[in-house]
């Protein structure tokens, strides 16, 4: 029997509303939660009666995972045309004035794209798209050189099927949210990017699940998490958004992080709406000093330069690592330094200042079985739900926090500023309408005050003599 509040969610959000238990679909769960449920929408639209079985093939035929690629590549020259599930970013070569493209599948970063197909779909150029793919192994077409050797790839986009919503208009959002108490709100996100509302059952626990929400849905906000292992800390930025990146841990690279001067490439920085570094402590850059310099010129400014390039983005920096704990009169603790979980070049104040909030990821219970862990019901549809988030990425509340919020203490302008822009995300998320009462404001804007916390109480654990032992209030206006 559907519960009380999945059916609420159904009644709200109407065909915006998906049974998230499908997603558990071995052959479904492979893919990022955004492509499954668009998927799923389409497939159980046109083949109602045998949708799932249907979709489950597609999904065999098409997608391949990355340990694939040479098998992939095998059955593209064999078969000269094939399809697969995968991202497609497409990038500009101004010395041919032509356009190429990156295939993760089969690893490569330069097939050919015909310009028609790549006006057709702009957004490719610009984030990156996921889609049905169709390549064709095509020599006989690629330039060839005098001596007749390939000067071109031999692969070519022949075609191209975007999996994504049909609008992304908050409207939908602010419409439902007056149904819902905040308490069910709450519990409406948590099944959305995945979660049993169920096993996360106080108010800390399910706003330190949806604070990762909120480097996705507002510009610059700039975040670290850190908690024991399997709490499911990229969970929600490899399924709920497609204009997240996720690093984890290895080599990263100036031009692979910020612009490749050789190619004109504009790093992940400069493209995504957050860039997450997994497993952060075993994070290496080749040079340190360059990229933790950008690193603190962005994290403050939103700005950085390399080459001649000097580039503005909206990105918002998240660092993820494993932190020990122990269980302390009944709730688990860090008792770990967590400027020791950064590698070396991170461990600098100036860098660990600009990060607004430290997410109490110990708080949270290990994801061990799905059917405690997983949503269990309906929640609204990620690839809707992301596209709105991404659109209300373009305003920011920050202005209107200052009418309703007062922050107190020794605090300073980067204090403010990072407690604001959190309640800023927060706003957007919780009350999409705008509609929000004292009690309910002061619920969250306690929870934003204490990760800015966290991070003012790092500081002067690493610093005692530039950062004084403070302690943050705010105070909500009537």
């Amino acid at each position: 029997m559907i519960s009380d509040l999945f059916a609420k969610i159904r009644r709200a959000f109407g065909d915006y509303a998906v049974d998230k238990r499908l997603l558990q679909e071995a052959e479904i769960s492979k893919l990022p939660g955004f492509v499954a449920e668009y998927l799923m929408t389409e497939f159980s639209m046109n083949y109602p009666s045998d949708w799932l079985e249907r979709l489950r093939d597609f999904v065999k035929r098409h997608y391949f995972e990355a340990s694939e690629k040479e098998y992939v590549k095998h059955m593209l020259v064999e078969r000269r045309k094939i399809a697969i599930i995968d991202e497609l970013r497409i990038w500009v070569d101004l010395e041919a004035g032509e356009h190429r493209g990156i295939i993760p599948t089969i690893g490569e970063v330069d097939v050919r794209v015909p310009a028609d197909l790549a006006r057709k779909y702009q957004m490719a150029m610009i984030t990156g798209m996921w889609g049905l793919i169709e390549l064709e192994y095509s020599p006989d077409t690629a330039k060839r050189g005098p001596n007749g050797e390939l000067l071109e790839n031999p692969v070519v986009v022949v075609g191209f099927k975007p999996f994504q919503a049909p609008t992304s208009d908050p409207e939908i959002l602010r419409d439902a949210r007056q149904y819902f108490t905040l308490d069910e709100w709450l519990d409406v996100l948590l099944n959305t990017v995945g979660y049993n509302h169920s096993a996360y059952q106080t108010v800390e626990k399910k706003l330190a699940v949806l604070s990762r929400l909120l480097p996705i849905v507002e510009e610059n906000t700039h975040l670290a998490e850190f908690g024991p292992k399997a709490t499911g800390k990229t969970f929600i930025f490899r399924n709920v958004s497609r204009y997240t990146r996720i690093i984890v841990g290895g080599m990263i690279s100036p031009a692979a992080l910020f612009y490749n001067l050789r190619t004109g490439i504009p790093g992940e920085v400069a493209v995504r709406d957050a860039v997450v570094f997994d497993e952060i402590s075993k994070v290496r850059f080749p040079n340190p000093d360059e990229i933790v310099a950008k690193l603190k010129d962005f994290m403050e400014s939103g700005q950085y330069e390399r080459g001649k390039q000097r580039v503005t983005s909206g990105c918002s920096i998240v660092m993820l690592g494993n932190v020990e704990v122990e269980e302390r009169e009944g709730a688990y603790v860090p008792v770990e330094d967590f400027t020791y979980i950064l590698p070396k070049p991170m461990r600098d104040s100036a860098l660990i200042d600009r990060i607004h909030g430290v997410i109490p990821g110990w708080v949270l219970p290990k994801i061990r079985q799905a059917r405690y862990h997983l949503s269990q019901g309906f929640g609204i549809a990620l690839d809707y739900f992301s596209e709105a988030m991404h659109t209300m990425r373009k305003e920011s509340l920050v202005g209107e926090m200052s009418k309703h919020i007062e922050v107190a203490g020794n605090i300073t302008i980067r204090d403010e500023r990072a407690i604001k822009k959190m309640m800023s995300a927060f706003i957007k998320i919780l009350f999409p309408n705008l509609y929000f009462d004292n009690r309910e404001l002061e619920i969250v804007a306690e929870f934003v005050v204490e990760m800015r916390q966290r991070v003012r109480d790092w500081l002067h654990k690493l610093s005692p003599g530039e950062f004084p032992k403070d302690t943050i209030s705010v105070t909500v206006r009537s």
